[in-house]
Formats: C-alpha cells, structure tokens, sequence
C-alpha cells in the first residue's frame, strides 16, 4: 500500500483488513493491519525506522462484526477547501477531496484559557505557552467556511475551548452564530466560572440561542469527578431554571473511573428533567505513551458498553446499542422523499455508538426493548427505493401511517407517548418539533472514542463527521488533536498572544483564571444532598 491513501479492501469487510496509519514516533504514514485476537480486535503496524506497534482497536469482536454491516460511505464535501489534485490523508485535511462525510457537528475553540488543568486534557494556554483567542471576525470567518459547505451546509456548532465561559465576550460570540444563521449551538463548558454559581447568566446564555449545556462530568464521587464534583447540583438547579438542556460528557479512563459508568448512568436518569443525554467518551491516549500506561488506561468503546451491562445487571445490555451510521435508512428516506441531500451521520462504524433508554415504572427500558430497530430500518430503505423508483408520495405515507407501529410494541414501550406518530410526523411532515418530546422523555446515552497515535485508524478520519473550524479552513477532530504540530498547534500560534503579552495587554493573568473551591460549605447545603441522593 502507497502514500496515495488508496483503499486496499472494501470499507467495512471482513478481517483482517489492511489500512493505512502513522508512526508515533515519525509521524510518517504506513500500512496497518485490523485483526481479531482473543476475542478483541487489534491494529498493528511496523515503521522501518521505530519498529513494530500493536494497541487494541476495538475491545470486543463480535460488537465489531456486528456492527460493521451498517459501514456506509457519505457524499463528502463537493467545494473542498483542498485545492490539491492528488490530496494525502491526513496530511492536507482541509477539507479534501478525499473525505466522506460532511459537518456533522463543528468545534469552535473560542479560548485555550481554562481554570482547571486537567491531566488528560487535549490542551490548555498554560501547557501550550500562548493565549488562543480570536476575534469576532475571525471566528466569523470561521463559521462562514461551515455555512459555505456543499451540498449540505453545516448548521451545528459547540463553542470549546479551554473553557468557553472565560470569554468576556461570550455572547458577542452567540450573537454572531446566530446571525450567521446556525440552528443548534452547544456550549461545551466545565461550569466551574459561571455556570454553578450565577443563574443570571444561565438564564442569559438559554436566551442567547444555545440549545445544550455540553458538560464534563466523570463520575459521581468527589474522586472520580475532582473537577466539578461539587458545583454539578447548582449547575442542574440554574439550569432547570432557564429550561436549559445538559448533555453529561465523562471521560472514560480505565482503573480512573470506569467502575462508575452505570451510577453516571443512573444519575442522569434521577436528573432527566434537564439531563438529555450521558455522551460517554472513552479516553484518548494523546502523545507519545509506554505500552505499560496505555494497557492500565485504555479503554474503548466495547469495553465501556460492557460496563454498562454489568453495571446495570443487563437493564441496559450491549445488543441495546448501534454504531452511529446504523440511523442512515432515515436520512435515506427523507431524501429520496424531497429529493435534495440531507444531514447524514456517515462516520466510520468503529466511531461510536448510541441507544436511548427510558425510565417507566421504576425500571430503565432501552428502545431496543419494544421498537424493532433493524426492521424499521429495513422498511425504511425499502420505502426509499420505491419513491425513487418513482412511486407516489401521498401513497407511501398513507401506508406509512398504519405501518410504523407494526414495529413498536405498546404492550413494552413507555407509556405516555406515540413513538410510531413521532417518527411519521418527522419524516413525512418534517415537523421536528415532535422530536422534542421524545428526547424529552428519553435520556441518550452514546460514546465517541477519538483516536490516538496507537490506534490510529486513516479510514476513519476520512469519514469523521466532527470536525474544528478555523478561520481558514475545516479540520477533522482526529487529524486536528491527535497531530497537533501539523494542525491545532500551526492555527492557534497564527491567532494567539505570548502570555506575557495577552496579561499586559488585558490586565489579567493566568493564575487568576485558576479556580478555587471551599468543598466543605459546598456538601452541608441541601442543594447538594438532594442531587447526590442515592449516590454520595
């Protein structure tokens, strides 16, 4: 296999499977091979210069080939910003000619400032030696390259950092999102500066346009969430006052935490009337790692799933979960119903995963549980073929209205509410306003490992529909982090200040930025007693 990025067998096919990847020494680019060994799936390259590497992949096998049927390529970019004829992944990400998937959601780093100082953390301004903070217009710059995109352009934006909330001019930020014309904007925050402790500017930031709190949170004890532990109750309270939706963000790190991910689970579940969703994020090994670290650390996202099921005692089962592009029959179906390219999540299968769960009657009921999933998507795809076969519409969704419930069964599902309704009124109406109540009713649980220099996969971040947005160009999340000198750090020294220089100029310092608690006065009020019940 060459430079040239060609693909040697079909995307999703049977292992072993051969790929392309990169050294973690070099960083030069070179053949992998995907296989399955003890039950697990693993990527092992050699360089000719530093040798032989071998991670795991993917921790379980058969999820693996379970899910692998539902690889699907997207239509890509057809304006790429990536001039070049002869593109080589990942080396001129841009976005390119090469890759498959559109935006499905962009990252805007607003600020590399922080008041934590995570260990495991992609970057911080101390860390980095610069303070990252463009301006308005460059950020806007940023947001049009999304806007500009073709066929579909990008319409879902979280602002990230650093921590966002630091940016004085947060809202001046909001405001141009919207101006700009984005629907959905997520605000991926740790909480600690404002959030917890200022319900005004919850309330401020709700009326700003942002649809979800995007927020870290990694356990449910003081030791496994050190970082915002002890705020999360007022951060839930000043967010149910605003009507504000939270989506909890834990990182997931073997032997760190891991033992948790069903009381996260759960705790969410006891908070679902503002927690929409547990977006599990099993941790990426950044940097240059002994095999010693990697092995007590890693986790993917097989794993975590299995955690689940034992730590739920099977409410919550691995065959409960789909990877992420599995959904593809709904967005084939609307397009071939208006006949014009739709938002598609085309990621890699190996990306991530998903299911929703509901709580009725005391027990959590995945939707696995009275939908049938596979044959929904089945019909789905069957109705598409028939519309493009030229077959009328008001007959497809006339037979659509009585059809749909044939796949849900009411004597399992949650009471309360009409799934097979949901879905005709989304599909054939395009009436999303229905969606609301169904994630209101429901809470998301879903996982998205991002790849690091040992288990690097390029046929995924050809696909990766997550993606930065810088003032000069659209950068897949795994090129962007995991290879940082040729990307995130080139972009955020062109737009940044020395800190020296940023605290002359601003008048404040880094240390002031750092955030200090008194936990003690924190756990005696009832705010907290009443949110950790059950759990601390």
């Amino acid at each position: 296999m060459t430079d040239s990025n060609a693909e040697s067998v079909k995307y999703g096919g049977t292992l072993p499977n051969k790929t392309l990847s990169v050294c973690p020494e070099c960083l030069g680019i070179i053949p992998a091979t995907i296989f399955e060994k003890d039950g697990k799936v693993m990527i092992e390259k050699t360089c000719k210069e530093h040798g032989k590497f071998s991670d795991v992949y993917w921790g379980d096998a058969e999820m693996y080939n379970r899910m692998r049927k539902y690889a699907i390529d997207g239509r890509g970019v057809s304006n790429p910003n990536v001039e070049k004829k002869a593109p080589v992944c990942p080396k001129d990400c841009g976005l390119c000619r090469l890759h498959k998937s559109h935006t499905a959601l962009a990252n805007l780093v607003v600020t590399n400032r922080c008041d934590l100082s995570c260990w495991y953390c992609f970057f911080f301004a101390k860390k980095a030696g610069y303070v990252y903070e463009p301006t308005l217009e460059e950020l806007r710059r940023a947001v049009r390259l999304l806007r500009n995109e073709q066929p579909v352009p990008g319409n879902a934006i979280q602002l990230t950092g650093g921590n966002p909330e630091l940016r004085e001019d947060l809202f001046d930020i909001l405001k141009m999102i919207k101006e700009e014309g984005v629907d959905h904007v997520q605000l991926n925050i740790n909480g600690t500066h404002r959030f917890w402790n200022n319900p005004e500017w919850t309330m401020k930031v709700k009326e700003s346009g942002v649809n979800t709190i995007y927020l870290s949170f990694d356990g449910v004890t003081p030791k496994s969430n050190p970082k915002n532990h002890w705020e999360i109750p007022w951060m839930l309270e000043n967010a149910r006052k605003a009507n504000l939706g939270i989506v909890l963000v834990p990182t997931v790190i073997r032997s760190v935490n891991d033992h948790e991910v069903g009381d996260i689970i759960r705790f969410g579940m006891k908070h679902m009337d503002v927690v929409r969703g547990v977006n599990l994020q099993p941790v990426s090994l950044v940097g240059r790692m002994p095999r010693k670290e990697r092995e007590k650390f890693r986790i993917t996202i097989p794993d975590t799933i299995i955690k689940i099921e034992e730590q739920t005692n099977g409410e919550i089962s691995r065959d409960d979960f789909y990877t992420v592009p599995s959904i593809h029959p709904f967005t084939n179906f609307v397009e071939a119903l208006i006949k014009k390219p739709q938002y598609d999540l085309t990621t890699h299968f190996a990306c991530g995963m998903a299911t929703y769960v509901f709580e009725d009657r005391g027990k959590i009921i995945p939707i696995t549980r009275f939908v049938d999933v596979e044959g929904l998507f089945e019909y789905l795809n069957g109705k598409a073929e028939e519309l493009r076969k030229g077959k009328s519409r008001a007959l497809v969704g006339a037979k659509m209205l009585f059809r749909l419930n044939s796949f849900i069964d009411k004597d399992k599902s949650p009471k309360g509410f009409s799934l097979g309704k949901i879905i005709y009124n989304a599909l054939i109406k395009h009436d999303y306003r229905s969606l609301g109540a169904f994630h209101h009713k429901s809470l998301f649980i879903g996982m998205m490992h991002f790849q690091d220099l040992y288990n690097y996969d390029i046929n995924r971040v050809k696909r990766c529909c997550i993606h930065y947005l810088t003032p000069d160009a659209i950068i897949p999340f795994c090129a962007f982090n995991v290879i940082p000198q040729w990307y995130r750090d080139k972009v955020q020294e062109k737009y940044s200040f020395p800190i020296n220089e940023y605290e002359k100029k601003t008048g404040r310092t880094l240390e002031k930025d750092a955030y200090k608690r008194d936990s003690s006065k924190l756990v005696s009020d009832p705010v907290y007693e009443k949110a950790y019940e059950g759990f601390v």
